[in-house]
């Protein structure tokens, strides 16, 4: 071979080994960069869990800090202090079911965006319970947004078919009126055990249609209020609605959905005392002496004893753990400044706490990939249901928790770290929350 050939190629092989070094520097810089975004990544999300680790800590020394808080306010608002934040009402109920009754009774249970009718024939101490039957109803959405004249009306007409296929089963003594209870899960001032007047509307019914925000935001989170009908007599208004559809029918009791718990535990355990609601909100009642309710006008019950409905919800003290997520739904919610006690543990708000905190994750720690996953930033479109499923997924890959996110979020895939912070994620808040519910 010529010299000159010779030094050609040498010169190429260099030229080529200093073309593959530079390769292979420039190679080995993305990958030192792509591993110290990942570690910033890392940290930057370590650093999140940390902070909703300490805000979501509930020690028993602050348990015990919250309780004797809700004391204090109890006993505030049973001197009638108008700065308590908890109503303590007066539910008028002073005697409870004893195991003893007979006979055939009526209930309607109006609490949310469906009602029942039930029936039950009672048979005594022995008998108990003969035969009962139930029917659920679902309000159209059309009626939430009316009036209260179009919902008593439909409600009405429903009981009355519901008693028109009473059957043999059921025996009504000769000339008497059938007595329906109603349990009417929405905040009124009770009058006496049959008549109450209307605070306001909750639980999406909003009877003047007049605001305009995201619809999912509004079933979730709404409290508007009736005009019309704030401060009139519930009862008044579904007998009013009963008498127009002919039904022959008489509300004895009208009672929160937390105190008829109470009434039905009672019923099977001569020794309960309190029933608690956890559910889409929360709330309690309990049996009170009547001689230590200094707002009591008027005689003393025979019984000595007055069921209060607490209306708990609406709890709220420095002693609360508020988190930011905590402060940023309630300031941004329809309500804001109410039911702080609600907001942090009951089924209406907890998949929206964890969706606040998945969107800092993704935001600051880029959880989800580069993109904040758009659905993400929806109000309330991670429902405490959905979060449940999450935080119950015990498969060695969190598939089923993956699915949720695809399915609820829009993320195609998820890494398994991912899963694994979400479920931690849903592991705090679901802990606070019993915690804080256990803690009363």
């Amino acid at each position: 071979m010529a010299k000159g050939a010779v030094v050609g190629t040498a010169v190429v092989v260099c030229a080529a080994a200093a073309t593959a070094v530079g390769v292979a520097v420039v190679v080995s810089r993305r990958r030192r960069r792509r591993r110290e975004a990942e570690d910033e990544r890392k940290r930057k999300a370590a650093a999140v869990i940390e902070e909703v680790e300490q805000a979501f800590s509930t020690p028993t020394a602050l348990l015990r800090g919250i309780a004797d808080a809700m004391v204090v306010e109890m006993e505030r608002c049973l001197r009638a202090d108008p700065h308590a934040p908890l109503k303590m009402l007066i539910s008028y109920v002073d005697n409870l079911p004893t195991g003893d009754e007979h006979g055939l009774f009526y209930a309607l249970d109006l609490g949310g965006t469906n009602f029942r009718v039930i029936r039950v024939q009672l048979g005594g101490r022995e008998k108990r319970v003969v035969k009962q039957q139930y029917e659920e109803v679902s309000i159209p959405p059309h009626l939430m947004v009316g009036t209260s004249t179009e919902l008593f009306d439909f409600i009405a007409a429903e009981l009355e078919k519901f008693v028109g296929i009473e059957g043999e089963d059921f025996h009504l003594p000769d000339g008497r009126q059938r007595d329906l209870g109603f349990t009417f899960s929405f905040p009124v001032h009770q009058t006496s055990i049959s008549s109450g007047t209307l605070i306001k509307w909750t639980k999406g019914f909003s009877i003047n249609g007049t605001v305009n925000c995201d619809v999912s935001y509004i079933k979730h989170s709404i409290d508007f209020i009736d005009s019309e009908k704030v401060g009139e007599d519930v009862v008044g208004e579904l007998t009013r609605a009963m008498e127009r559809q002919g039904l022959d029918m008489k509300v004895t009791a009208l009672v929160n959905d937390t105190v008829g718990t109470l009434a039905g535990g009672r019923y099977v355990d001569n020794d309960v005392v309190a029933a608690v609601i956890l559910g889409t909100g929360t709330n309690a009642a309990y049996v009170e002496h009547a001689n230590v309710i200094p707002k009591w006008n008027g005689r003393l019950p025979r019984s000595g004893n007055m069921v209060i409905n607490m209306e708990w919800g609406n709890f709220r003290s420095d002693k609360l753990p508020r988190s930011e997520y905590d402060k940023a739904l309630d300031f941004e919610s329809l309500n804001p400044g109410e039911q702080i006690y609600e907001k942090m543990i009951s089924g209406m708000y907890l998949g929206e706490i964890v969706r606040r905190i998945l969107l800092k994750l993704a935001h600051d720690a880029s959880l989800f990939g580069d993109v904040v996953p758009p659905k993400l930033e929806q109000l309330f479109i991670l429902r405490t249901p959905d979060m449940s499923a999450m935080h119950h997924d015990t498969s060695h890959d969190l598939k089923h928790l993956g699915a949720k996110l695809k399915d609820i979020l829009g993320v195609p895939d998820t890494s398994l770290e991912a899963r694994y912070i979400t479920l931690h994620v849903c592991d705090l808040v679901a802990e606070r929350g019993a915690r804080l519910a256990a803690a009363k």
